[in-house]
């Protein structure tokens, strides 16, 4: 299981996925971050990563995901 810490930013997040061998690169930042909520979700389903830590990396994620699309949207680039 996760040691507990804290999730704030999508590093974080790719940290924890890394713990399980569980490395994401799909080559556009909005697939790799939807990929991510994926392997979470199984992840949790699987009983290997509790409530918490769940729930904390997932909000990073619909954020990072909700910043992406309002990126993409306007047009700029990072």
């Amino acid at each position: 299981m996760a040691l507990p810490r804290e999730y704030r930013t999508l590093y974080d997040v790719q940290q924890l996925l890394k713990q399980f061998d569980i490395f994401v690169y799909v080559g556009k930042r909005l697939y790799d971050i939807e990929l991510m909520a994926i392997e979470l979700d199984n992840l949790y389903q699987a009983g290997v990563v509790d409530r918490q830590t769940y729930m904390k990396a997932k909000l990073v994620l619909r954020k990072e995901h909700r910043e992406e699309e309002r990126r993409e949207a306007s047009g700029r680039l990072y």
